[in-house]
């Protein structure tokens, strides 16, 4: 299966979803596009998501890459698959009786 989402970096923090498909709609079909915000403030966090329906769109939108809008030069990258990094680990969790209270470290 063929990658097809990116990673779009480096975006001012003005900069919302409806730019973006403007942006990106011009290399192809979008399947989704995911704006990173501030939980708290809502704002942008300065970087994105785009998933295209096929391989070319995700091609030319490879080659915006280093290209200025808004202001600012984006990375656009191939997106890395989660890792999982998030996870907490194997002891922080399950057990120990402490009420559903915070994670311990």
């Amino acid at each position: 299966m063929s990658q097809l989402k990116v990673y779009v970096g480096n975006l001012s923090y003005d900069t919302t979803q409806d730019d973006l498909h403007e942006l990106f709609g011009q290399c192809g079909a979008i399947a989704e596009i995911k704006l990173i915000t501030d939980r708290e403030t809502g704002r942008s966090k300065g970087f994105s998501f785009v998933t295209f329906d096929d391989s070319q769109a995700v091609d030319a939108a490879l080659e915006i890459n280093g290209q200025e809008f808004q202001g600012r030069r984006l990375k656009v990258n191939l997106a890395k698959e989660d890792t999982g990094r998030r996870t907490g680990g194997g002891a922080g969790g399950a057990g120990g009786g402490n009420g559903g209270g915070g994670r311990r470290w």
